[in-house]
């Protein structure tokens, strides 16, 4: 499955404060079988997306990947604050 995304954005008038207002929002999805071929071509613009129904349902991360990347992420952030190691001195 391929999928492409357009999303074509411009700033809006002063009187809103420069808030970004959506052009245009394309999808298309392109489904592809194992020989290559296309078997089935999917468009979606703006209007259509405003019709589509998400599942409610959740999925839970289990507790140990969660960490890793909590911890990956805040190893990270540590490190783009502080790059020289100085502000825990």
């Amino acid at each position: 499955m391929w999928i492409y995304i357009e999303r074509v954005t411009s700033s809006s008038k002063i009187s809103k404060l420069g808030k970004k207002e959506l052009i245009e929002n394309n999808i298309l999805i392109l489904e592809i079988n194992t020989q290559g071929l296309l078997t089935q071509k999917t468009f979606l613009n703006k209007e259509d997306m405003n019709n589509l129904k998400f599942s409610e349902a959740t999925i839970k991360l289990s507790s140990r990947k969660r960490t890793f990347v909590y911890d990956f992420l805040s190893t990270l952030r540590k490190k783009m604050n502080d790059p020289l190691g100085k502000k825990g001195q």
